[in-house]
């Protein structure tokens, strides 16, 4: 689950938030006085994240990344689908 906070509250209580980042994966949005917010979110969740977003989905490192966000619960996996005869009817042509 997320957390949004204000700038005020993530300065006085930084190492509690960074802790939480780092320990329980939280993403944490920091809300600022000029109505701009920022994600703070641990180096390894940032390094999946990218490496997801900048693959060609298909390719091995696509498959890889995406499996490591659903390992972390950054992304939900592929509802599993029952192959029964209208499933694979649909193949048919």
């Amino acid at each position: 689950m997320a957390l949004a906070i204000t700038q005020s509250t993530f300065r006085t209580q930084l190492k509690k938030y960074l802790d939480q980042i780092n320990e329980d994966n939280e993403t944490v949005y920091v809300t600022r006085s000029n109505n701009s917010s920022v994600a703070v979110v641990n180096q390894d969740k940032l390094n999946w994240l990218e490496r997801y977003a900048r693959s060609e989905e298909g390719s091995k490192e696509h498959a890889i990344a995406r499996d490591q966000l659903i390992r972390q619960k950054i992304i939900a996996p592929d509802p599993i689908v029952k192959s029964n005869d209208d499933y694979w009817s649909q193949f048919n042509g």
